[in-house]
C-alpha cells in the first residue's frame, strides 16, 4: 500500500518521517526533508541526531554534523562532475580510438565526439595518417664475402589500429628488428658491385617487400610505404681500395661505351662503302655492256658502208682517227709541197716564246693545251703558222740558190 493512500488510515507512511498527518495530502516541506536527510547522513558518520544528548552540547553537535554533511555532499557532487567529464572524449579526423572494456577489445571508433564508461572503458587513440620513420645502419656481408656499410630509412603508417595496440607489445621496436633482418637477408643475396652501383634501387624494393611480409606475419598493423637506401659504401679501413676498384669499373664502362660508339660509326660507313662499290661495279658493268653493244652496232653499220665504198670509207676512217689523235696534241706536222721532209711546228713553244702578244698568247697557249680554240684564236694561230711557213720557204729557196 502507498504511503499516502486515502481511507482515513492514521498511520501514514511518510518517507520524510513527518509522522501522522491525518488527512493532510499537501506537498512535504523541503526544509524539513533536507533536515531529515542531514540527520541520516550524520547517523551514518557517527553523529548524533537532533534532540538527543544534553542541551549544552546539542548546538555544537548540530553544527559539526551539518559541516560534515556539507563536505560530503560537495565531494559527491565533485565526483559526479568528474565522472561526467571523464565519460566524454573527442577523436579528431587523423585518429582512431581503440576502446577496451574491462581490458578486452570492444570496438574501434572514428572521428567525432565519443562516450565511454568511466572506470570501465579505456581508450587508446592512434594517429593513422602520420607518416612515421625509422632508420638503421650497419656493416653487412655480401654474397661474395665482402663487407659493406649501409644506411637505410623506412617510412610507414598505421593501417590497423587494433593490431597496433593489442596484437603486439611494441610494433615500432619490432619494425626495427624486422628491418635489420630483411636488409641483411637481401644484402647477403647480392654481390658487392650490385649493392654499390645500379643494384641499390632493386635492393630497396626487395627489402621493402620482405619487410612488409614480416610485419604482416607479426600482425603489427603497420604499412611500409617506402624504403630508401641513403648510402652504400665500403668500410673506412678499405675505402681507398674500393674507390680504386670503382674507378677501374667506371673506366671499363667508359671504354666499352667508346668502343660501341666507334663500332656504330665504322660499321655503317663500311656497309655504305661496300654498297657503293657494288653499285659502282654494277654501273660499270652496265656501262661496258652498253658500250660494247654500241660499238658492235656501229661496227656493223660501218661494215655495210665499207662494203659499198671501201676506198672512201678507209680514207674517212683514217682522217677521223688522225683528227681524234692530233686534237689532243700541241704539236703540228705540216707536209710542204715540193719538199722532201715534213715541217714540225711546236705551237706551245711558239706561243710561250712570243712576248709581244701579251696576255693573248697565254690564253691561246692554254687553249692549245686544253684542245679548245675559239675563232679569234684559230685566226691568230693560222696567221702565225702561215708566217712561219713563208719564212721557212724563203730560207729553203735561198739555200737552194746558194747551192746551185
Amino acid at each position: 500500500m502507498a504511503w499516502n493512500e486515502p481511507g482515513g488510515n492514521r498511520n501514514d507512511k511518510d518517507p520524510w518521517g513527518g509522522g501522522n498527518r491525518g488527512n493532510d495530502q499537501g506537498p512535504p516541506d523541503l526544509d524539513e526533508a533536507l533536515k531529515k536527510g542531514m540527520e541520516k547522513l550524520n547517523k551514518l558518520f557517527g553523529g548524533k541526531p537532533n534532540g538527543s544528548g544534553d542541551s549544552g552540547s546539542s548546538g555544537r553537535g548540530n553544527g559539526s554534523g551539518a559541516a560534515v554533511g556539507g563536505v560530503f555532499v560537495i565531494v559527491i557532487i565533485g565526483l559526479l562532475i568528474l565522472l561526467a567529464v571523464e565519460s566524454v572524449y573527442t577523436v579528431n579526423e587523423r585518429e582512431r580510438a581503440v576502446v577496451l572494456r574491462f581490458g578486452k577489445y570492444a570496438e574501434t571508433l572514428g572521428p567525432g565526439l565519443q562516450f565511454k564508461l568511466p572506470l570501465i572503458d579505456r581508450v587508446e587513440k592512434v594517429d593513422v595518417t602520420r607518416v612515421r620513420s625509422a632508420a638503421t645502419r650497419g656493416h653487412m656481408l655480401t654474397e661474395d664475402e665482402n663487407i659493406v656499410e649501409i644506411n637505410l630509412a623506412v617510412q610507414y603508417v598505421v593501417k590497423d589500429p587494433k593490431a597496433f595496440v593489442l596484437d603486439i607489445r611494441n610494433a615500432e621496436r619490432t619494425l626495427d628488428y624486422a628491418t635489420d633482418a630483411a636488409l641483411r637477408h637481401e644484402v647477403g643475396s647480392a654481390e658487392l658491385h650490385q649493392v654499390l652501383t645500379e643494384g641499390r634501387s632493386v635492393l630497396a624494393v626487395r627489402t621493402q617487400d620482405r619487410l612488409q611480409k614480416s610485419m604482416d606475419f607479426y600482425h603489427s598493423g603497420l604499412q611500409v610505404s617506402k624504403v630508401n637506401i641513403e648510402s652504400t659504401q665500403a668500410p673506412t679501413e678499405v675505402q681507398d681500395a674500393f674507390q680504386d676498384v670503382q674507378r677501374a669499373k667506371e673506366d671499363e664502362q667508359r671504354v666499352k661505351a667508346e668502343a660501341e660508339a666507334y663500332r656504330n660509326k665504322v660499321v655503317p660507313e663500311a656497309r655504305g662503302m661496300a654498297q657503293r662499290i657494288l653499285e659502282e661495279a654494277s654501273a660499270y658493268k652496265e656501262e661496258v655492256i652498253a658500250r660494247a653493244k654500241g660499238d658492235t652496232s656501229r661496227f656493223l653499220k660501218l661494215l655495210s658502208v665499207y662494203e659499198k665504198a671501201p676506198e672512201v670509207t678507209r680514207e674517212r676512217l683514217y682522217i677521223d682517227t688522225m683528227q681524234r689523235v692530233m686534237s689532243n696534241s700541241s704539236k703540228v706536222l705540216v707536209d710542204v709541197e715540193g719538199g722532201n721532209n715534213m715541217m714540225y711546228l711546236p705551237l706551245d713553244k711558239m706561243m710561250s716564246s712570243t712576248s709581244s702578244v701579251g696576255s693573248g698568247s697565254s690564253s691561246v697557249s692554254r687553249s692549245i693545251g686544253s684542245g679548245r680554240l675559239n675563232s679569234d684564236e684559230i685566226g691568230s694561230l693560222t696567221d702565225r703558222v702561215l708566217q712561219e711557213l713563208r719564212n721557212r720557204q724563203s730560207d729553203n729557196t735561198t739555200r737552194r740558190g746558194r747551192e746551185q
